[in-house]
C-alpha cells in the first residue's frame, strides 16, 4: 500500500493488486459531503476487436478462432460458433456429434465452476469476507480445508480438462467441431476412461455440495450476508431449458421469467433479436442488453425495467428444476431455504454454481453411457450455403449468442457476439452501486468493506476478456472513490 497526495489535499491510497477478476475494469465511487455514496460506476474500459477482425474469414474457421477470445471460457465460444456455422451451411449435426459436443461443454462447466468456487469466490466464504488479504486466497482456502481436499480439487479439474481434451482435441481452445458435426469421435477405450472420470466427478460434486453445506450454510453470518439486503436485486432472469423446462446447457429454448417467477417469454435462440436490444452508455465499452418488450428504463429493478440477468442463479430461476436426480434434489433444497423461486439473492449465484457442478457430472455420466456414443457417424457434410447463422449455448457465466452473416462463398461479412457478462452488465453495475451505498458510511472505508463491494461483481464470475477483449496482455482492475468535490479520496488498483 502507498499513499500519495491527491487534489484537494486528499490522500490517494493505492493498493495493489486487486485479485480474483478476469478482465480489465474499474469502479468509480462518488461520495457526498457526509461521506456516503452518492453514485457508483462499474466501468469496462477494454475495447473488443474480435467482431471486426473476424470479418473476411471463412465461416468454417471461426470455431477455431473465437475460442481465442478467452482462455477461461473457450469451450462455449467453440460450441456457440459451431452451431452458428452449422446454420450458415444449413446442416444438422449427427446425433452422436451433438451428444459429444454437449459432453465436452458440460466438462467445461465443471472445470470453470470449480475454479470460481474454490479459487475466486471461495476465499470470501471459506476464509472470510473481511479476513487479511494475505490469507484471503487459494492458499488460505487450502489451509482451511486441508491439503487432501486441495488435491481433490486439482484432480477433479484435471478430469474435467481431460474429458474436453479427449472429445474436443484440446483441453483449452478446442478444435474438433466442424460444420455438420465433429472431425472425430471417441473409441471404446476412451469411453471407459471418460466413464471412470465421470464417476469420480459425481463423487466430487457431492463432496462440494457438502463443503457448501458445512462451511457456508451452517455459518449464520454467511447466510445472513447471502440473504440480506445488500446484494438483493429483483430483475428478470434468462436461461436455456429443455422441453420440460429443466436446465440444459447445449440445446433448448431460452426462457425468461419476470421478478415474480412468471414466464415472460420463451423463444428459440435464433430469434434473439426479436427479444433483446442493447443500450449504450458513454462511460463503458461494454453494452447493456435489455428486453425489447419492456424497454430500457435505466439501472433500476422491477417488472417495469427491461434489465435481465443470466448465470447460474438466473438459469435456475428461469427453470422448473434440474434434469438429473441429485442436482434436482439440491435445487429443491436451495429454494426451500431461500424461500422459493425466483431468488433475488445475488450471492446465491455461488450455491447455484455448485448445483450446476452436480448436474454437469451427472449429465456426462448419462451421455457417456449412451449406447451410440462411440458411433462412427459423426458428421453430415454441408452441401450449400444459407448465408446467415445463429448459435446459442449456455456458458458458465450465462447465455451466449454468436450471429454470423456471410456471402455466397461463406466468407464472414459481419458478426455479432453477445456474451454472458454482457447480458449481466446492467445487473453488475446495479449490484456494485447498491453494495457501495449500503457499506460505505461517513467516509469509513477499509479493506474488508472494499472486498465486500468486490463480492457484488465477483458473484457473477465476470469475464471481461470475453465481453470486450483487449490487446494489452494484462488485466488491470481499479476502484476509485471520490469526495463530493470530485477529488480522489481512495484508489485501489492492480497497477500503479
Amino acid at each position: 500500500m502507498s499513499e500519495k497526495t491527491a487534489e484537494g489535499n486528499k490522500k490517494e491510497i493505492v493498493i495493489t493488486p486487486v485479485t480474483r477478476l478476469e478482465g480489465h475494469a474499474k469502479i468509480d465511487i462518488f461520495l457526498n459531503d457526509e461521506g456516503n455514496v452518492e453514485d457508483a460506476y462499474f466501468q469496462v474500459v477494454e475495447l473488443r476487436g474480435f467482431e471486426k477482425f473476424c470479418q473476411g474469414r471463412p465461416a468454417e474457421e471461426l470455431p477455431r478462432i473465437v475460442p481465442r477470445i478467452c482462455g477461461v471460457c473457450p469451450n462455449p465460444h467453440h460450441m456457440a460458433s459451431s452451431k452458428a456455422v452449422d446454420d450458415v451451411f444449413g446442416v444438422e449435426p449427427t446425433s452422436t456429434s451433438k451428444k459429444l459436443r454437449e459432453m465436452s461443454l458440460n466438462a467445461h462447466f465443471i472445470h470453470s465452476h470449480i475454479v470460481h468456487f474454490y479459487v475466486l469466490a471461495g476465499p470470501d466464504f471459506i476464509v472470510g469476507p473481511t479476513a487479511d488479504p494475505a490469507e484471503r486466497n487459494i492458499v488460505g482456502v487450502i489451509n482451511k480445508v486441508g491439503l487432501e481436499i486441495g488435491g481433490g480439487v486439482i484432480e477433479a479439474r484435471a478430469h474435467a480438462q481431460k474429458i474436453q481434451e479427449i472429445i474436443s482435441g484440446r483441453a483449452t481452445h478446442p478444435i474438433n467441431n466442424l460444420p455438420g458435426g465433429i472431425a472425430r469421435g471417441i473409441d471404446d477405450k476412451q469411453q471407459k476412461e471418460i466413464e471412470q472420470m465421470a464417476e469420480s466427478l459425481v463423487d466430487f460434486s457431492k463432496f462440494t455440495l457438502q463443503v457448501f453445506e458445512d462451511i457456508v450454510l451452517k455459518n449464520k453470518e454467511y447466510v445472513d450476508i447471502i440473504t440480506g439486503d445488500i446484494y438483493r436485486h429483483e430483475t428478470y432472469y434468462m436461461g436455456t431449458v429443455d422441453k420440460k423446462n429443466k436446465v440444459t446447457f447445449y440445446d433448448g429454448d431460452i426462457r425468461v421469467v419476470d421478478p415474480r417467477g412468471k414466464e415472460f417469454v420463451k423463444f428459440n435462440g435464433r430469434d434473439y433479436l426479436k427479444h433483446i436490444a442493447e443500450h449504450v452508455e458513454p462511460w463503458s465499452y461494454l453494452k447493456f442488453p435489455y428486453l425489447k418488450k419492456v424497454g430500457w428504463k435505466g439501472f433500476v429493478d422491477g417488472r417495469d425495467s427491461g434489465i435481465y440477468r443470466v448465470a447460474p442463479l438466473a438459469r435456475l430461476n428461469a427453470a422448473d428444476g434440474m434434469a438429473t436426480p441429485a442436482a434436482d434434489e439440491a435445487y429443491d433444497r436451495m429454494y426451500e431455504i431461500l424461500g422459493g423461486s425466483p431468488s433475488h439473492a445475488t450471492l446465491a449465484m455461488h450455491w447455484a454454481r455448485v448445483i450446476e457442478i452436480m448436474y454437469s457430472a451427472e449429465r456426462i455420466m448419462e451421455l457417456i453411457q449412451d449406447p451410440g456414443i462411440t458411433g462412427s457417424d459423426v458428421r453430415n457434410i454441408p452441401t450449400h450455403v444459407v448465408g446467415e447463422g445463429i448459435g446459442q449455448v449456455e456458458a458458465p457465466r450465462g447465455t451466449l449468442f454468436h450471429h454470423y452473416w456471410t456471402d455466397e462463398e461463406a466468407m464472414i461479412k459481419k458478426l455479432n457476439i453477445i456474451v454472458a457478462t454482457g447480458n449481466n452488465n446492467a445487473g453488475i453495475c446495479m449490484s456494485v452501486k447498491r453494495a457501495a451505498q449500503k457499506l460505505i458510511r461517513n467516509f469509513k472505508i477499509n479493506d474488508g468493506i472494499l472486498n465486500r463491494i468486490e463480492m457484488a461483481f465477483r458473484a457473477y464470475d465476470p469475464c471481461f476478456a470475453c465481453a470486450t477483449h483487449t490487446l494489452l496482455g494484462h488485466m488491470p482492475m481499479e476502484i476509485r472513490i471520490y469526495d463530493s468535490d470530485r477529488n480522489i479520496y481512495k484508489k485501489i488498483t492492480r497497477f500503479e
